[in-house]
């Protein structure tokens, strides 16, 4: 579940520090527990001024963390220079945890993960900044930024097997790859099928399609069909499970 603001709640009364236990969660977030990315980012903001509800939710993380300290990643690399980027989105996912007249209340999250031969090289949770109108649009904005990261990081691995000596059978493996589990969104991407529906984001569209149908930064995409690759992509996107 979601997070929400709590105007009317108990001021923290917590005596360490609500923005230093945060800044220690991100930091672990983002270099080696990729599950926690969506629930810090929730307490990440509140950082100006948390509530007890806040400091409590911030407990159960820590909680967490502490009764899986024995727990990991278990990381199998595929031997093969893939580059492959798996991308969801939850759409108006703070819808009912916060006040209908704040405007963050329907917005989506975005949540990626991208992988360089079955290893995890970066991953993010955060919220989109405009307001989708329809899954197909916070879909399609999760896949334009994800992409954004995704090209720059393709170009420099190019770049960098160009430097180094690597076995011609590993460099005939390369090859990079994104999975959308949203037909829609394949389909605007891959085909740029704009109608009267999905015109007012027609920008972004031609931002992602260029790239996709250039030689130069091949990117296919493909519907996503394991269900293992969904829970990859997923884990971003959704909150921890609740420890008391």
């Amino acid at each position: 579940m979601a997070l929400g603001l709590d105007p009317d709640g108990e001021t923290m009364r917590e005596a360490w520090l609500y923005s230093s236990i945060v800044g220690m969660l991100i930091y672990l977030s983002t270099n080696a527990r990729p599950n926690i990315a969506f629930a810090v980012s929730q307490v990440a903001c509140f950082n100006h001024s948390p509530k007890q509800s806040n400091a409590k939710a911030l407990k159960i993380i820590v909680r967490y963390l502490f009764r899986t300290a024995d727990k990991g990643t278990t990381v199998k690399t595929t031997g093969k220079l893939e580059l492959d980027c798996c991308v969801d989105a939850d759409f108006a996912g703070l819808y009912c945890c916060e006040s209908d007249e704040n405007p963050t209340s329907v917005k989506s999250c975005t949540g990626y993960i991208i992988l360089l031969g079955g290893f995890p090289l970066v991953w993010k949770s955060q919220l989109q900044t405009e307001i989708s109108l329809s899954t197909l649009e916070s879909e399609y904005s999760a896949l334009s930024q994800s992409m954004r990261t995704l090209l720059p990081l393709r170009q420099t691995l190019l770049k960098t097997v160009q430097r180094i000596a690597l076995p011609s059978a590993l460099l005939e493996t390369f090859a990079c790859r994104v999975f959308e589990d949203n037909n829609g969104a394949l389909l605007l991407a891959t085909g740029q099928r704009i109608t009267s529906r999905t015109k007012y984001f027609t920008i972004q569209c031609n931002s992602i399609t260029k790239r996709i149908r250039t030689k130069r930064q091949k990117a296919p995409l493909h519907r996503i069909v394991v269900a293992i690759v969904v829970t990859i992509a997923v884990v971003v996107t959704a909150c921890i499970v609740n420890h008391e």
